[in-house]
Formats: structure tokens, sequence, C-alpha cells
């Protein structure tokens, strides 16, 4: 039995990604899950069908576009086609210009933009005839400026930002709702507590409150769309 409203989550982890998958489940979508590891998934699926919530586990790579669209086609095929997309796949190595590979740059690039192109390309023939539906892709400070050693996640997350800007001028004609969200700050998720287990929650950026954000770009009307929308906490500077 397929569900009349889908939201896939690329890049599903502990921390941004579930509060997301959650925050759409409460709503009534229906969640495909994909990330590299069965295992994540899962643990996301877990949580939102204890919240009595739908969700299906579609463990891909997201820079590979066959691996990625085996995903949606299963999600389709399970679930019905997806209503959003949320872009959230991200990683990246802190490393000065001679000390980062060319490969290392050109892995980054792939996971930090080329899955979001691939995970746009998977998710709009179906938003196209039906004339609506929302592609949402998570940024970083490292969209707007690239710090010193953050080479890796600057390329790609600026051409993340590029990516954006384009698909929503094409497709908003079209019913298409695309939005960038500018992450600015670090996000309370279980590793970055152990990284820094005595920092205070409010330098953090609550998952939920982030979520909060997502679907309430989601549920704008056509006639006050947000394209770009930064987020921090109180206490960052900027």
């Amino acid at each position: 039995m397929s569900s009349n409203r889908v939201a896939v989550v690329v890049g599903v982890g502990p921390g941004l990604g579930a509060a997301v998958s959650r925050r759409f489940a409460r709503e009534g979508f229906a969640v495909g899950l994909v990330a590299r590891t069965a295992a994540t998934c899962e643990a996301v699926q877990r949580e939102v069908e204890e919240a009595g919530g739908r969700a299906l586990s579609a463990p891909a790579d997201a820079t590979d576009p066959t691996s990625l669209a085996a995903a949606f086609a299963r999600v389709k095929g399970s679930l019905g086609p997806a209503e959003v997309l949320i872009y959230n796949a991200g990683a990246f190595r802190v490393a000065g210009a001679l000390e980062l590979t060319p490969r290392e740059l050109e892995e980054s690039w792939k996971i930090n933009c080329l899955g979001g192109f691939l995970s746009a390309q998977a998710a709009l023939p179906d938003m196209l005839d039906r004339g609506r539906g929302t592609l949402l892709f998570t940024g970083a400070t490292a969209s707007l400026r690239g710090s010193a050693r953050f080479a890796a996640l600057a390329v790609g997350k600026f051409g993340l930002r590029a990516l954006a800007q384009s698909l929503a001028r094409e497709l908003g004609p079209r019913g298409i709702h695309v939005a960038h969200v500018i992450v600015d700050g670090l996000i309370d998720t279980p590793r970055v507590r152990a990284m820094a287990p005595g920092r205070d929650a409010d330098t953090l950026i609550s998952p939920e409150a982030l979520a909060e954000t997502y679907f309430q770009i989601h549920a704008q009307p056509p006639t006050a769309w947000t394209h770009e929308i930064d987020v921090r906490p109180s206490t960052e500077k900027f």
C-alpha cells in the first residue's frame, strides 16, 4: 500500500537526518531512508516506527547513480513517489593544501555536491509529472566562505549552493520548491558531544529545532517561498 505523501532523506544519520525523518513522519509522511550502511538506515527506521510513523530503509551510495536510482525505485515501489527530497549527505577531511590529496578533494565534492544532483535527478521526474514537490539541500558555513584547511568541504558546499540556485530558477515556475539551508554551527549529535563533552547545549544547534525549519520551508505556500535561509545558535558569532 503506497502513501500519498513521501519524503526521501538522503544522508540519514543520528543527528539532523534522523530528526528530519521523525518530523516529516509526524506529519503523516512515509519516509525513505538513504545512507551508505543498512544499519544506519535501520536505526532511524526503528525510531520512526516506534513513534507511530512509517519508514523504509534503502541503503545506497549517494555518489553512485546506479545505487541511488535503485534506492529511489525501492522507495517508490513500497511507499510511493517522493513529494519531498532532503539532501543531507556530507563528508570532508580537514587538511592543508599540500596535505589534501586529489582523490580526497574529489570524493568530498562527490558527497557534498554530486550526490545532491543525482538525488534531484532521481526525484524530479515524479515531481514534475504532478507539478509539485520540494527539494531541500543542507549547506554549511563553508557554503559561503572557504576557511583555511577546509577546501575539501568548501568546494563541495559552494557547488551544492550553486546547484540549488540553478534548480530553483529552472524548477520554481514548474511548481518545484528548491531551498538551501545554511547550517552555521555545530549540530548537537552524539559525535559532537563525544568530541566536546563539556560544551554547553546552547552553543549547539538542536537537530529537532533545525528539522522544524526544514518542515516549515516545505509547508510554505507558493506565493511566499524561501530559497535560502541561514540557521545558527544565538551564541554563534557571524
